[in-house]
This record gives structure tokens, C-alpha cells and sequence, in this order.
């Protein structure tokens, strides 16, 4: 995740925009038309849909979607697009850019709290991957332990109230933690002991990559001491393309339902049919992709519940804390953020 912009600053820049240069113009070209119901033998409805970041083992109900054929059996064509920046995709969903986006809970929140058009359609990582950690042989391996410590941080005033509340929680005081920004670069920074402790760091991915080196780490889970559990992930639109393709979007939804059971069924040709789709530029290591897949699937499991399936309260209790950390001011319901379009 990287630090949130202004969003109606963006937002607006973006819209004046006639292009986006860092993410290409592989836009839909029907993203401002309305779209009928498709009918058999009708031509496919477009939609684009910009990934949070690179593809990897989270994405691979996408892959498995397009490779089966559930997209082409509700008569869509997906188009999928990477960004340069993990903050575009809600920014482009929002100006019309694209039609679809995956995003993060809280980004959503600020956006819609600053005025910004978006609405979550699905919700695709039901509980945070970011976590606090430690290395084991710091000694600090508990959040009492935090207080006082200097902690690396890419900068999000998200990240900076987590971690305070993690160590209030625990019983230690906060007053005293100092924050250094380290951007992006988790691993580097706990590994040359630069801080004590970082936070931005997914336990699906900089977890498994530093272990992996031989550096095993205390994990604290924020929900576990009094951050919500919220979505890590979850799948977004604009409130004009929500009106004008719901159809479509639902027809999606029910593909990436069936992509995600091929996925649990078929793990190893769901992560052969992943890396054969990784970028150039960001190539994937076989032996995490498969450590993440299997800790992401019961993470994406909604249980009794279809795949994407989400709460109005599981957006109002995460509202009300950024809320009260002051991360946001406006007063938002989560009736105006989410749509429960899966069935």
C-alpha cells in the first residue's frame, strides 16, 4: 500500500486529464456508455480492472477466471492492467479510467470521506495482511515491548495509528515511539536492524521473504489488540460506472466467485497458470507464491457467504475507528461506500 494523496485533489486532476501516462491507455473504451444486460450471442460487454500492484499469488482467482472461461461464460471481456503506482487504480476507477479496481478498506474510507465518487463492490481479502514485526532475536515479542522503540514506517498516518494502538492495547505507552519513514523498503530496514520494529509489511510477502533469508520475526496481528479487523482487499468502482454497468459487474463478480473455488481446488495449476502470467519486471519466486496462496485462501474464504461477499458492518466499525484516530472528519455510512451486489 502506498501513502494516501489528497483525494479530491487527485481526483479531479485526473478527471481534467486526457490520458494517464504512467498506466497506459488500455482503458475500456465503453467505460462512459450505458450497458445493457448482455444477451447470448450479443457482443461482450468490456471491462477493465488495474490491480493493486504486480500479479501475484492474490490474483490468481483473476487468471483462473480468464483461463476457465467464467468471464467469457457471462458474455464480458476482461481486460487487466497494472499500475506504477498502488494508489492509481482507485484514483482511475474513480475518474472512469477503468472500470473496476482493486483497492484497500481504509483507502476507500479516505476517499469517500474527502468527497471522491467510489464504492466497493466485493470485498476480496477479508482480514488485514499487515502486521507489525519484530525480528525474534530482538527481544521485543511483545507490543508492551514497542514503547520507546523507533519504528519503520512508509509514512501512512494509517500505519503510524496502528501501531500506537497495538501498543496501548498491550499495556505500554506510546508517548514515546518515534517513527522513521523507510518507504517501502520493509525488508531492508528490519534486516540491517536499521529500526526496531516495521509496520506496512504483509504477512503473506515481506513475512515469507525475510524468514526465508533467515531472519524469523514476531508478527503482531493490529486486530488482535483492538484495530478492526477489516478488509485487506476488496474490489471497487465508480458510482457512475455502478449505474451504468451493474449487470456486467455482477457478472464478474459471479466469474471471480468461480475463479476463487478453482483456485482452493487447484492450487499447483493455479499458481503454474500465475507465474506464467508475472511481469518482467516483478518476478515472482515460486516457493513464496505458494506459502502465500496458502495462507490467502482461508483469508478470502467468506465461509457460508458466496466469494466477495461483504458487511455493512464491517465498514461502519472500520468508518467510526479512522474516525476516531482523526485519520478522517467527514461523517460517512456504510451504506454510502458499499454495494452487496454478490448473490
Amino acid at each position: 500500500m502506498k501513502p494516501f494523496n489528497k483525494w479530491t485533489k487527485a481526483f479531479m486532476a485526473l478527471t481534467l486529464a486526457t490520458s494517464l501516462a504512467a498506466c497506459g491507455n488500455q482503458a475500456s473504451s465503453d467505460a462512459g456508455q450505458t450497458q445493457a444486460p448482455a444477451d447470448k450471442g450479443a457482443a461482450p460487454t468490456e471491462l477493465t480492472i488495474a490491480l493493486d500492484w504486480y500479479p501475484n499469488a492474490v490474483h490468481s482467482f483473476l487468471y483462473a477466471a480468464e483461463e476457465q472461461g467464467y468471464f467469457k461464460d457471462e458474455n464480458l471481456k476482461v481486460t487487466m492492467q497494472m499500475p506504477s503506482d498502488s494508489n492509481d487504480p482507485l484514483k482511475m476507477a474513480a475518474a472512469g479510467k477503468v472500470d473496476l479496481a482493486i483497492s484497500y478498506q481504509p483507502q476507500l474510507i479516505q476517499a469517500r470521506a474527502e468527497g471522491v465518487p467510489v464504492v466497493s463492490v466485493g470485498a476480496l481479502v477479508r482480514h488485514p495482511l499487515n502486521v507489525i514485526m519484530t525480528r525474534q532475536d530482538s527481544g521485543i515479542d511483545t507490543p508492551q515491548k514497542l514503547a520507546g522503540k523507533n519504528i519503520g514506517y512508509p509514512s501512512l498516518p494509517l500505519d503510524e495509528s496502528i501501531v500506537r494502538q497495538v501498543v496501548k492495547h498491550g499495556g505500554g505507552d506510546d508517548s514515546g515511539l518515534t517513527f522513521t519513514d523507510i518507504g517501502f523498503d520493509i525488508v531492508p530496514a528490519l534486516t540491517a536492524k536499521k529500526v526496531d520494529a516495521v509496520v506496512g509489511g504483509y504477512i503473506n510477502h515481506e513475512q515469507l521473504i525475510l524468514e526465508k533469508h533467515g531472519i524469523p520475526v514476531n508478527a503482531f496481528k493490529p486486530f488482535e489488540f483492538g484495530v478492526p479487523d477489516y478488509y485487506e482487499l476488496v474490489l471497487a468502482t465508480s458510482d457512475e460506472t455502478l449505474g451504468k454497468k451493474q449487470k456486467a459487474v455482477e457478472g464478474f463478480l459471479r466469474a471471480i466467485g468461480k475463479g476463487q473455488d478453482y483456485v482452493k481446488n487447484n492450487k499447483e495449476k493455479a499458481l503454474d497458470l500465475l507465474l506464467a502470467k508475472q511481469a518482467a519486471d516483478f518476478p515472482l519466486e515460486k516457493d513464496i507464491e505458494t506459502k502465500s496462496l496458502d495462507i490467502l485462501i482461508p483469508l478470502m474464504d467468506a465461509g457460508e457467504k458466496p466469494f466477495a461477499y461483504q458487511t455493512a458492518e464491517s465498514w461502519q466499525t472500520l468508518i467510526d475507528w479512522m474516525k476516531k484516530e482523526k485519520l478522517i472528519t467527514a461523517d460517512i455510512k456504510a451504506e454510502e461506500i458499499m454495494r452487496d451486489l454478490v448473490k
